[in-house]
Formats: structure tokens, sequence, C-alpha cells
């Protein structure tokens, strides 16, 4: 199939998901073309079947704001037109789901492309909600061809709150095991922790959503009994406020923000626990990625986490701010070896077994070649 993938080229778990199975389904033989306004981030190598289409902004004085999502379908017009595209796979519903509806309903005639489209979140949590927007995501929900949702949460979530009755195929996350694998380094781990401390781990884009400063809130409170460092990894609006924080607690020096990374296997690898005591989470991506390289987790029991992480087996979930509990269940897991390895030996396990990449994008290709049908 030739299939084309619009998606946001950035950090975020949607860019992640759509640039991983674009890249999975070229493995698979599928001719696949990337349309954003930049190369994604994980594009990072040379692949046969792949093709990267830039979006360009028209730059003219009229126009006091950039009109991307017109720009967009544009772009996916003249690329469905001479690429032949069987499938366009618009991944997060603002704006791309109403640029790939423009862009089908005038090619019709022409082109007879296919429309799905991924929900990944707060597109359909968040933003998709606001008044502006709801009807205009209705509209391009119920006009796509297939639409799917990466958990059991997020599709009744978009069928409650955009009153649809559209089949929502659900369709998870994934992640390959095989370069998410723990990979002890003792060099990695004797930088961030020098004196053999446990280290905790969060990995974001610093969004209000995602509660960093609780994960600090929670190291001050493991500190009490067990030494241990906080390794922050990403970027985002609530880092400045973080570090504020950690200086106001007396435990800046415990606290390592290192910024956006790519070689995340080699850094979760070191981690003892991972923490996401996010406000809302539509899967919990991060969670996956942590599990697979054998991270037990400790989460909140907002969205979709419940059905990445297993309470009691993998991981620990905790009411939303339950900081005093997600500390408790965290040095649980860091002062009891057997435990931890039992629960890090079924992180791994759950990985493989629910969520490797050769179990779920097969998921799409049946979709794709539904919707053909049809």
């Amino acid at each position: 199939m030739r299939i084309g993938i619009v998606c946001y080229p950035t950090y975020g778990g949607s860019g992640v998901v759509a640039t991983e199975l674009g890249i999975s389904l070229a493995k698979r033989g599928h001719q696949v073309h990337f349309i954003t306004y930049a190369q994604p981030m994980r594009l990072d190598k040379f692949q046969d079947n792949i093709f990267f289409h830039e979006v360009e902004m028209p730059n003219y004085p009229l126009f006091e704001f950039q009109l991307y999502s017109l720009a967009l379908a544009g772009k996916i017009i003249d690329v469905v037109k001479y690429e032949n595209l069987d499938i366009l796979h618009v991944h997060y519903a603002i704006p791309h789901a109403i640029s790939g509806y423009l862009a089908k309903q005038t090619l019709q005639g022409v082109s007879n492309v296919k429309l799905v489209t991924t929900l990944h979140g707060t597109d359909i949590t968040l933003i998709g909600l606001e008044p502006s927007f709801l009807p205009l995501v209705k509209f391009s929900i119920e006009q796509s061809d297939g639409v799917t949702a990466v958990s059991r949460f997020l599709a009744e979530k978009t069928k409650t709150g955009f009153n649809t009755n559209k089949e929502i195929h659900v369709i998870n996350n994934f992640i390959d095991t095989e370069i998410y694998n723990r990979d002890e380094c003792p060099t990695i781990r004797r930088q961030i922790a020098p004196n053999g401390e446990k280290i905790l781990m969060h990995i974001s884009n610093f969004r209000p959503v995602k509660r960093v400063h609780d994960t600090v809130l929670i190291l001050n409170e493991v500190l009490k009994s067990t030494p241990a460092i906080l390794v922050l990894v990403g970027d985002g609006p609530d880092r400045t406020d973080v570090e504020r924080l950690s200086r106001e607690l007396g435990i800046a020096d415990k606290v390592r923000f290192l910024g956006k990374q790519n070689a995340l296997p080699d850094i979760l690898s070191a981690a003892d626990v991972f923490l996401l005591p996010s406000q809302s989470e539509s899967f919990g991506l991060s969670a996956l990625e942590a599990m697979s390289c054998g991270t037990p987790v400790v989460a909140t029991s907002m969205g979709g986490i419940p059905e990445v992480v297993v309470h009691g087996e993998n991981g620990f979930i905790a009411e939303l701010g339950d900081i005093s509990r997600m500390a408790k269940y965290t040095i649980d897991l860091l002062t009891n070896p057997k435990k931890w390895q039992i629960f890090s030996a079924s992180a791994r396990k759950r990985a493989i077994e629910h969520f490797e990449t050769s179990l779920i994008v097969p998921q799409y290709e049946d979709l794709y070649r539904k919707v053909l049908s049809e």
C-alpha cells in the first residue's frame, strides 16, 4: 500500500507513535510518505520506502496568523495526487483530521484515497472539547473512513464527549522491545548516582497536565528513608517552576535535569522506578517504554494508565495527587530487591506479550484493508 502519514514531528507521544508506525510499515514493504512541517525527530536515518514532504508556510502580510491547516491541506492534495496514495493516516485530530477531510473532498473525482484518523489524547480530552473546536473535530471524526484510539479509555471518552456513534477501533500504542530492552550500563549509573543512590525517573514534555512537580515531592518523601536521585528527561513550560521547587525543598542536588534525549533505552535501563503522576494520560507511552526496559512504574490511576500498568504486578497505581502513597510504593520497590526483581520481570513480560510492535502494526494494516474494501 501507499500510505501518507500526517503527524506532529515533535517530542510528544503522538508524533513518536506515528513515526514508529511509519518506520514499521516501511519495513513490511509499504511505501510511506510523511507529511508535516519538519522532519520527525525519530526519522533520523535513511530507510527504504520512506519519503518526507515538508509543509511550506505562505508568508503574506495580510495574514496576521499562519494558516497551517490550509497549507497542510494543500500539501496533502499534492502528495495524494502525485504519489497515488491509497491511505491518508492522520495522527492527532487537530488540525490534521480537518485538513485531511478538506484535501479528500477537494480530490473527489481525482483520487479515492481513504482517510484514517488516530486519536491520541489531548486532541480529544482537552483541546477538542473547546467550544470553538468541538463541532469541527466531531465532524472530521464522523467523516473519516476509519477511526482509532490508543486506549479503551480514549475511545469511550470520544464517544461520550462528542456524542458520536462512529465506530472507534482501539489499537494500543506499541514498542519495539528489542530496542527498549534493559541493558545495564554501569557508566550511566555512576554518572547519575555516584554514591550508589537509587534512581527515580520521569520523562515528559513538562506540561502542567504531567504534574512534574509531584515527582520532586515524591523524591522529597523518599529521601527521608532512602538515598535517591531523581532524573527528569524532557523540557517544557513547567521546567523552571520544578527547578525552583527542588531548590526551595533543599534537594536540588538530588535532581538531575537531562533535557530532551534520544538515547531513552540506555537512560531508562539505569532507572529503578519510573514515576508518572499525570493528571491525564490517554495511554502512558513513557510508562510502556520504562516497562519494556524492566523498570517498574508508580503512576496515577488516570485515563488509560491502568490499561498499561497492572497494580501490584509490574507497578503501583495511586490516586491523583496522593504523594505519600506514591512515595510509599516507591520506597517499597527500592528497599525490597526480591519484589523489585519480580516487578521488573513482569513489566518486561507485559510489554512483550501485549504491546510489541509485531502484535500492533498488523492491526493497522487490517484496518487499512477494511476501509479500502468498503
